[in-house]
């Protein structure tokens, strides 16, 4: 199972109160403690070393100038208090040079730390930034649907994987696209993005919703090759699609399924997939005499169309059963089938599942997107 690696931001901000870092409290306690201790204790058992313990707390929390500074007390503090005590009590100058080579120790090893975390936030805003142009922000009701989208990437130092979605309005209705790209890293990141600025352009420009998928189908044979030339191609690379056409007629949209699991359709009448049809994913159409059908199916104007990646659908549990969707949804429509299809609720309702029925686990990078027709 995927564990996720320390985040020093959240780290940061649990060590913030009222927007001030509280990071100095727990080395200072420290630094108080021990004299104190070491004072109620007897003569022949010393606590004082354990002075040395307060710059490398400081170094594992605070900054270089802040660990020095405690470095700099423990020894004072360490000095006071053994001058305290009577001769023959005295831990004498072994300890006092242990408690010294602590603080100057700790001083370069918070150097490093702050370094890497410095390092680690740096690579963290290259990654929301490569998020935000590769999955670009929507807007509330752009190209007349109300949307909702989570995605949560399998690598979760990167923040970003090889799922996509958009919607790209335009003169012939608005489009809509969600898939997944096979494989993960930084290949599937770069396929993702190919696909989704071919889709952007062929949406706006194209009337046939066949022609958007003909246009993506070319976009990922380019992309596949030059991979391949380059000698970036690790595996054969494609991406599992559904393109959605949403025209102007109110109660149907077009559908071609690029070989990805079929969305569902979401209402106050319950739950129901659409046809999976019978379409290979995107980069393998040279396998295959004719290009998927567009198929038109049903859609009322209350129903939302609810499309995943396979992160969603093989999330497994501790004993290795994969997420009900499906049985989710449909308890979900019986609570309350007036507010079950709202976008948000929905997505929020499959995101919190996945998360609970994984414990947090993700193998895959998941995508939850839910659309309907504004104003439903």
């Amino acid at each position: 199972m995927r564990r996720h690696a320390p985040d020093p931001a959240e780290r940061q901000r649990v060590l913030r109160a009222r927007g001030h870092s509280v990071a100095w409290v727990p080395p200072l306690v420290l630094l108080l403690a021990i004299p104190l201790s070491d004072w109620s204790t007897e003569g022949n058992f010393r606590v004082i070393s354990w002075l040395v313990l307060v710059p490398g707390i400081a170094a594992a929390l605070c900054g270089v100038v802040t660990t020095a500074a405690f470095g700099v007390l423990a020894v004072c503090a360490y000095a006071v208090s053994d001058a305290a005590w009577p001769h023959e009590y005295q831990a004498g100058l072994p300890d006092f040079i242990l408690v010294v080579l602590g603080g100057v120790l700790s001083v370069p090893a918070c150097a490093v730390r702050v370094r890497d975390e410095r390092r680690m936030l740096h690579m963290r805003d290259i990654a929301e930034t490569t998020r935000r142009t590769v999955l670009r922000p929507l807007p509330p009701g752009w190209g007349g649907l109300d949307h909702a989208a989570v995605q949560l990437a399998a690598d979760s130092t990167a923040r970003v994987g090889g799922d996509f979605y958009d919607i790209q309005p335009g003169p012939y209705g608005t489009r809509v696209l969600t898939g997944d790209v096979q494989g993960k890293g930084l290949g599937a990141v770069e396929a993702a993005a190919a696909l989704l600025g071919t889709f952007r352009e062929a949406a706006h420009r194209e009337e046939p919703l066949a022609a958007v998928g003909e246009r993506l189908e070319q976009r990922m044979q380019r992309h596949v090759r030059y991979r391949t030339a380059v000698g970036r191609q690790n595996g054969y690379r494609f991406a599992t699609a559904v393109l959605v056409g949403f025209t102007r007629a109110a109660t149907t949209v077009e559908v071609v399924n690029f070989g990805h699991e079929p969305p569902l359709v979401v209402g106050s009448g319950g739950v129901r997939a659409l046809p999976a049809g019978s379409g290979v994913p995107l980069g393998l159409g040279e396998l295959v005499d004719e290009p998927p059908p567009v198929l038109v199916v049903p859609l009322a104007p209350d129903e939302t169309l609810l499309l995943v990646t396979d992160g969603v659908t093989e999330a497994r549990d501790g004993d290795g059963r994969f997420f009900p969707l499906r049985d989710r949804l449909v308890r979900a429509v019986a609570d309350d089938p007036v507010t079950a299809a709202d976008p948000r609720r929905l997505v929020t309702l499959v995101r919190d599942g996945v998360l609970e029925h994984s414990g947090g686990h993700l193998d895959d990078d998941t995508t939850i997107f839910a659309v309907r027709r504004a104003g439903s």
